[in-house]
């Protein structure tokens, strides 16, 4: 295996510049995820990190090798697409062992080779089928097999799990990382899907608008958000978002909303008095209390979701919504006021006009 590194990539289409100097190092043997809303361009890279598209400037490097201007074969990838891409004619066996076909590999080892893949993907019994004969999972796992025998030094995947229904999604999600974790590849993969993100990848690269906003592992963007679009974009539900300017009252620092109330600091966190602020706040880090209770703040029940294990609630406050995430049972009813305390000390601020994190 090896690992990737992407130096001040650029890539223009015309006059369009679409990745803006992207610089991103991606260990050997690590499951990195570039996730991002549409557009953000996680995509492009990842077709320029395979050869499909041409790099404008910059070095893409697989190894100790800069890879620009070589070939996608020669590149030692293999790469899983989002439309499984199998050819309808062929078995199973005849898709996963095409390649190999093509580089005149012998006969033998192309047996070997795609019996162990099928072994490892459960699907030694459907060998002989042919793709209109099999679930969307396994058409899926075809796929995969179809990059393991070739033994690449970087697997690629781009938005694997897209056209599955939610609970193959989640399926498919173990599947992949157990595949990682037995393979110990080199694992890059592409999704919109945060959940997938947090739940798949080692590393985390956040892009928007074909720039990266933050690298790091999964819980470290979610307990760490450089920028509230990080903070918003990494979670589900998203990190509550309460407009406020930061007061100083006989020597502690909170954030004051429009309407007066007072939202708690744990500490001043390097903001001066009447800057105007973000008080970030994750759903979970919301207590219900009992009216009177100091520090507590008055908020409407507008909608309450039942998912079984949690209750997502959604209030407002003057006018602001605030997802509340309960792990308790509460018998709450919209219309219904509630008294919420914030945990201070998980607080973060973020500048109202930049979005930058305030430390």
């Amino acid at each position: 295996m090896a690992s990737v590194t992407i130096d001040d990539v650029r890539k223009s289409f015309g006059s369009t510049e679409v990745l803006h100097g992207v610089s991103i190092d991606i260990p050997d043997e690590s499951f990195t995820v570039l996730v991002g809303p549409s557009g953000c361009g996680k995509s492009t890279l990842l077709r320029m990190i395979a050869g499909l598209e041409e790099v404008t400037s910059g070095d893409i490097s697989i190894g100790n090798r800069v890879v620009n201007r070589m070939p996608p074969k020669q590149r030692d990838i293999a790469m899983v697409f989002q439309n499984y891409a199998l050819y309808p004619h062929m078995t199973v066996f005849d898709n996963m062992g095409f390649s190999l076909k093509l580089a005149k590999t012998d006969p033998k080892a192309i047996e070997d080779k795609v019996r162990t893949a099928a072994t490892i993907l459960n699907l030694g019994e459907l060998l002989d089928r042919y793709p209109r004969q099999l679930s969307g999972g396994q058409r899926q796992r075809v796929a995969m097999g179809r990059a393991i025998v070739r033994d690449p030094q970087v697997f690629l995947f781009d938005e694997p799990l897209s056209n599955l229904d939610a609970k193959l999604r989640v399926q498919m999600r173990t599947e992949i990382k157990e595949l990682h974790q037995r393979l110990n590849s080199t694992s890059i993969y592409v999704t919109h899907d945060q959940i997938e993100a947090m739940t798949m990848a080692d590393q985390i690269v956040v892009m928007r608008d074909g720039v990266v906003e933050q690298t790091g592992a999964p819980l470290e963007l979610y307990d760490n958000p450089d920028n509230q679009f990080v903070a918003t974009f990494i979670g589900s539900p998203a990190m509550n978002m309460l407009m406020g300017t930061i007061d100083v009252k006989n020597g502690k620092v909170s954030v004051k909303t429009s309407d007066g109330k007072v939202l708690p600091l744990a500490n001043g966190l390097g903001a001066d008095k009447g800057t105007s602020v973000l008080y970030g706040l994750r759903p979970e880090y919301f207590s219900l209390a009992s009216n009177g209770t100091k520090g507590a703040i008055q908020a409407d029940v507008a909608v309450v979701e039942p998912t079984g294990a949690e209750t997502l609630v959604i209030c407002r406050i003057e006018g602001q919504d605030v997802q509340v995430l309960f792990t308790e049972r509460h018998d709450l009813q919209p219309g219904q006021t509630v008294s919420l305390v914030p945990d201070s000390t998980k607080a973060l601020l973020f500048d109202n006009g930049s979005g930058r994190r305030i430390r």
